[in-house]
This record gives C-alpha cells, structure tokens and sequence, in this order.
C-alpha cells in the first residue's frame, strides 16, 4: 500500500462505518405497518392465465310446448356441441397460427395428410391428445361431442 493510502484508510473506514450506523438506525421506524389491503395489492400476481374458457352449462329441459309457443319468434337456441363455440374458445389457441405444428384452420395443404382418418379417427386424436396437443385440446371439461362437432368444423373448412 503507497503512504498516501495508509494515511487515509482510517478515515474511509470511519466513514463508512458511520454511514452503515446512520443506515441501520432507522430501520423499524418511521411509517406505520402496511395494512392488509395493501399488503395484498403488493403481493398479488402480475398476470392471470385463462386457458379455455368452460363450456357453458346444458340448458335445462324445456316443459312442453304449447301452441302459443309454437307461434312465438324465438331465437333459435345453440347446439350442446356448436363445433365453432368450442373452436373459438379452445381449439384456436393453437390451430389460428399453427403452434407446434398444429394444422393452421383453413389450411388444405396442412390438413390433406390428416383427413383420411376421417372424422372418428381425427376425434380420438383429440380426445386421447396427439403430438404436443393434450388430450381434449388441454380442455378436460369438453365432452365427446364437443371435440366431435369441433373436428367437424375444422373439417369442413377445409374440404
């Protein structure tokens, strides 16, 4: 060490001996606890992941219908297993862009290799997962004719 170091060694030591007190000194003190509400907001998670939205729930059974019913203009209620519902809320996930290699919806060139299975075989892919797609298209609430009527309407997009 050259002298001129030695002469102020001891003054860089004091001085950051001070600085670490000072620091430490108020630890514990100034500012009231956080509340639980604020506590909460700083602990909670950045993002929230949504995989698929549930099926909705079957309709309960209708009572008979009467003529008036009969005659009134209703909107016609949605199938238990509307293929585009399940696309739209599962199946897109993968197959609007063609993520690890999923055949892109629409696609001729991309689903030709897979339509000789036909709709049975294409439907078991699914429900049994195929590839990097899990079983049910990583929906395990869909039910067999969810996945059926799905396949079918990717199907016939591309026949």
């Amino acid at each position: 060490m050259n002298p001129g170091m030695r002469r102020r060694a001891p003054v860089i030591g004091a001085s950051v001996l001070a600085a670490a007190v000072l620091a430490l000194a108020g630890c514990g003190r100034g500012g009231d606890k956080p509340t639980e509400e604020q506590t909460n907001k700083l602990i909670e998670p950045v993002a929230k992941i949504e995989l698929g939205a549930a099926p909705a729930a079957a309709p309960a059974a209708a009572p008979a219908a009467t003529p008036a019913d009969a005659t009134a203009a209703a909107a016609p209620a949605p199938a238990a297993a509307d293929g585009k519902a399940v696309y739209d809320s599962v199946c897109i996930a993968c197959h609007a862009a063609g993520v690890a290699g999923a055949p892109k919806f629409g696609d001729k060139a991309a689903w030709a290799p897979r339509l000789p299975a036909g709709i049975d075989g294409l439907a078991k892919s699914v429900l049994t997962g195929k590839n990097a797609m899990p079983p049910k298209g990583g929906n395990p609430a869909l039910s067999d004719a969810q996945i059926r009527a799905a396949v079918e309407y990717m199907v016939a997009q591309v026949k």
